[in-house]
């Protein structure tokens, strides 16, 4: 018979051991005295709590295709008639994107930046195929796309040059939803090579291609004359742009843990509502007060005598024999604020924004709150510009335009042009304050000047040319202004003129103030608009 001993099971083996090696037996029950006591998971234990929590060891690529189109589908629907869920998509797309995420060309050759920005200056004001917007525009749709639907694709279109703007990049950016991808076709090819929901892999795992449906798989065409059959795009021709929250090849909609929620909280509303219209239908009704006319399911009749089967708004009914008023009450519920308040925070935090920009309930908000939760939001907002937005799309975008650009005789065939990228600037709680950190962080060398211009969301360079050009007008209107520091100090007092022998209208780090800004830096003696 099996015992116990120290709270463990002795088995028949362990009695059997026990008799023919001893010091093996009691190392064994040592071994297992050792186990038992060591801490486990509680989440992962069995039992009558966790009797029906279900889980699957699905990778995320399996699950987003088994439940990838439903979930889209359900938020698009939410976002459509849930005016929470469009908040919320909203000010995610106004914090990320607002008035653009702009490019600065970041080169050695500071002629081919100059000449490099034109160009994008020019090109981003008709870049979209469909002729819509522009860049901003396109980020911004590209941004609600992937937080609304999961994902979203920019396919790269070369155009024929225009003679008549022969100085406009011939490229276009075209918008697909992630509907385009042929999620049905996945196959193994050969060496390796592999499709996986519309995508193709090749035998180390890059992506090589996509598989699209031309026209929208929901488009209001006919059958007949829709395209049905998807068609391979080169992968260099595609800007794929998702959030990853596991190794995974598609996205997900952003406000998936909000979408029951959201449901339900319609569902309760809707029956809040035909409660309460169903109670002010009926103003009253006319009873009986005598034995004999009681009965388990007294008829209802109204002043004609036909039985009263629906309610209709300010109705009075009459029960058979009635004699008595009764005037109806309806009935007030309670909680009803709190409850909503409490479904509001859940679906916040579902969406990630904060509880007050999404519903504007700021009633129980302080500064001293508000800063907190907005420096937590900021701190998503970038990771989510300068880890996908910025890399997955802009980035790829300003490396078609470059390229088409050298390609059309544009730019010089050699040119190596990177990109500074400058999201739009946080509108500041305290702007005192905050412009008095920047100045000191300026002048203690821990940031430049052009870094802090950019944080704003302008372009440094047209910020610095905008303030040369004003002060030479001061300067010919014979003028001095509080806001000139060359003329007056800080405190309001003259700044001492001529140490270096400048003239007044000179900027810092302009050894000519007086040149053309056309004019070559490297020496070379050529126009920086003239076509390599």
């Amino acid at each position: 018979m099996a015992g116990k001993e120290g709270g463990l099971r002795w088995s028949r083996f362990d009695r059997a051991l026990e008799f023919i090696a001893p010091s093996r037996a009691a190392r064994r029950m040592a071994a297992k005295l050792s186990l038992s006591q060591m801490r486990a998971y509680d989440a992962a234990g069995k039992g009558r709590a966790t009797e029906g929590w279900r889980t699957a060891g699905t990778s995320a690529d399996a699950e987003i295709a088994a439940a990838g189109s439903i979930l889209r589908d359900r938020m698009r629907d939410l976002v459509r008639n849930n005016a929470v869920a469009a908040q919320a998509v909203q000010v995610l797309v106004n914090n990320i994107v607002g008035a653009g995420i702009r490019p600065r060309a970041a080169g050695r050759n500071k002629r081919e930046n100059r000449l490099a920005d034109r160009l994008w200056s020019e090109w981003s004001q008709q870049c979209d195929a469909h002729g819509h917007t522009d860049f901003h525009g396109l980020t911004a749709l590209a941004v609600r796309g992937m937080i609304e639907g999961g994902e979203m694709l920019a396919l790269k279109r070369v155009q024929r040059r225009d003679p008549g703007r022969p100085r406009v990049v011939p490229l276009r950016i075209e918008l697909r939803e992630g509907d385009h991808l042929d999620s049905a076709r996945g196959d193994f090819r050969a060496e390796g090579a592999r499709i996986s929901q519309g995508i193709e892999f090749d035998a180390a795992g890059n992506r090589v291609a996509y598989w699209m449906f031309p026209d929208h798989p929901g488009g209001t065409s006919s059958v007949f004359g829709r395209r049905n059959e998807s068609v391979r795009v080169a992968a260099e021709m595609v800007a794929h742009l998702f959030e990853r929250q596991r190794t995974q090849n598609r996205g997900a909609p952003w406000g998936v843990p909000a979408i029951r929620a959201l449901r339900d909280m319609d569902d309760w509303q809707n029956a809040e509502l035909v409660r309460k219209k169903t109670e002010a239908c009926l103003v009253g009704i006319v009873l009986g007060d005598e034995a004999a006319d009681a009965s388990i399911a007294p008829v209802v009749e109204d002043f004609a005598g036909n039985k009263v089967e629906a309610f209709r708004p300010g109705m009075m009914a009459y029960a058979k024999y009635g004699r008595d008023v009764k005037f109806n009450t309806p009935t007030a519920t309670g909680g009803v604020e709190e409850w909503t308040r409490v479904q509001h925070r859940i679906i916040a935090a579902g969406f990630r924004v904060p509880y007050a920009l999404m519903t504007g309930d700021l009633r129980n908000a302080n500064f001293s709150s508000s800063r907190v939760g907005l420096n937590e939001f900021r701190r998503m907002v970038e990771q989510v510009q300068w880890q996908i937005v910025i890399p997955m799309f802009c980035q790829r975008i300003w490396d078609w335009f470059i390229d088409m650009a050298k390609t059309a005789g544009l730019l010089p065939s050699g040119a190596e042009i990177p990109a500074e990228w400058a999201p739009p600037r946080f509108e500041s709680v305290n702007p005192l304050q905050d412009a008095q950190a920047d100045l000191l962080e300026v002048r203690a060398g821990f940031a430049s000047l052009q870094q802090k211009i950019a944080a704003r969301g302008y372009d440094p360079r047209e910020v610095l040319d905008e303030i040369g050009q004003m002060a030479q007008l001061l300067d010919g209107a014979k003028l001095i202004l509080d806001s000139d520091p060359r003329r007056l100090s800080k405190a309001g007092t003259p700044v001492a003129q001529g140490d270096a022998g400048a003239e007044p209208s000179a900027m810092p780090g302009d050894d000519n103030p007086n040149k053309d800004e056309t004019e070559d830096e490297d020496g070379d003696g050529a126009d920086p608009d003239a076509q390599e």
